[in-house]
């Protein structure tokens, strides 16, 4: 798990850039028109922009930052937008102590969380899916991967890829640059072992460039969260379609085309 090193000495503000994408894939059988339409509305109001903003508002806590505004939308005929504005309490916190004033607050807004969903009924074969992108760009002292376990928590994911990447530098109070102010080996320190137990993981790390990514595929699918609840997930026909969200989950994970 991530342990933190010790905290460096800085020159002024951390002007380091962090940005996490979480992107989630999340599968459903549906046979019929009826049942695709069916699935929509139940996506649709799961998580709707109003509550797709209260998540990003946990998320907001969660990493110790302040809410400053919020603007969210549901679309036309599905799917949902919503935009936090945030500053960083904890670099806000240091920046008392140090200065003694609190006049940072157009530095501190420049960090923000959103969040975009994409319902899916347009396979052929009736594997519908529900995608969600959540970005985390945090400029300060704020680490967005603490709120990863909280998003595993908040969503059903099959597939889930996740990116980090930290940009710019700050200066040391020496006045070297700095190009990254905690240690991290792999996005998956910040995962609980329970949640990576369920997925087959691949890692890219480009250490230098400071860039990595972490791809995660549910191994162990269980039948009846793919179905309607009148539908049986044992017989021979959901066995088959159940292959089929398998193949398309492969299918993602990798990039495949079709």
């Amino acid at each position: 798990m991530f342990v933190p090193r010790e905290r460096v000495r800085l020159q002024g503000f951390n002007n380091l850039t962090k940005v996490v994408s979480f992107n989630l894939y999340d599968f459903f059988v549906a046979r019929t028109d009826e049942e695709r339409h069916a699935y929509v509305r139940y996506i649709d109001e799961k998580f709707s922009a109003e509550r797709i903003t209260d998540m990003l508002r946990e998320i907001a806590h969660i990493i110790d930052a302040e809410v400053l505004s919020v603007s969210a939308q549901d679309y036309e005929p599905q799917g949902a937008s919503s935009l936090v504005l945030m500053s960083d309490l904890g670099q806000k916190k240091v920046a008392d102590e140090v200065m003694g004033h609190t006049s940072i607050g157009a530095h501190l807004t420049k960090s923000h969380l959103c969040a975009h969903t994409y319902p899916d009924w347009y396979d052929p074969k009736g594997i519908c899916s529900f995608r969600v992108d959540i970005d985390i760009a945090t400029c300060g002292t704020i680490v967005p991967l603490r709120a990863l376990n909280f998003m595993f928590d908040s969503f059903e994911n099959d597939v889930v890829i996740i990116d980090y990447v930290v940009r710019g530098f700050t200066r040391d109070a020496e006045g070297r640059r700095v190009y990254m102010d905690h240690t991290l080996r792999s996005i998956q320190d910040f995962i609980d072992p329970k949640i990576i137990a369920d997925y087959h993981c691949e890692d890219l790390v480009l250490q230098n460039e400071n860039i990595w990514q972490t791809k995660m595929m549910r191994t162990r699918l269980d039948p009846s969260a793919y179905f309607p609840p009148d539908v049986d997930p044992k017989a021979p026909e959901s066995l088959a379609r159940l292959d089929d969200v398998r193949r398309e989950m492969v299918g993602i994970f990798y990039g495949w085309p079709g």
